[in-house]
């Protein structure tokens, strides 16, 4: 709860700024942006890609996904093609910049059911080798004497 919190907060800092730079946006649009953003960030960026990706792939992808969210969808709301660019590159560049403080605070919130006695999380691919003594093949004179 504290990540979506936190991230909603940012998402509302970055919309502010966004989208009164550059057009007369109501906060019911501001609002209505960060809470979807918010929603949509942390169940597909912190839940999904987070634990598979890394922190890095996984801040590159919220970028790209929280641009093209605000582009696609700030196109149909404000109608301004070259505009809602700008607005969504700083946008998501702020949000960006605030999901370092929200991935550190998922990752560490890991929970006990998540990680196995060795300490390794069980959502992270791990592989591990089997090593045993190899036997030499038997020979076919010591094949014999053991007959």
């Amino acid at each position: 709860m504290k990540a979506i919190t936190l991230k909603f907060i940012t998402c509302l800092v970055a919309f502010t700024i966004g989208f009164d730079l550059f057009f007369d946006a109501s906060w019911t649009d501001i609002v209505s942006f960060s809470l979807t953003i918010a929603l949509i960030s942390y169940f597909i960026g912190d839940r999904i890609l987070l634990p598979l990706i890394g922190n890095r792939n996984a801040l590159v992808m919220d970028f790209f996904l929280v641009y093209g969210f605000v582009w696609l969808f700030g196109n149909v709301l404000f109608q301004s093609y070259n505009q809602i660019a700008w607005g969504s590159i700083i946008s998501a560049a702020i949000i960006t910049l605030g999901e370092v403080l929200v991935h550190r605070i998922v990752r560490h919130s890991v929970t006990e059911n998540q990680v196995t006695q060795k300490g390794i999380p069980t959502n992270r691919l791990a592989y591990s080798m089997e090593m045993a003594d190899e036997k030499e093949p038997i020979k076919k004179e010591n094949l014999d004497k053991l007959k």
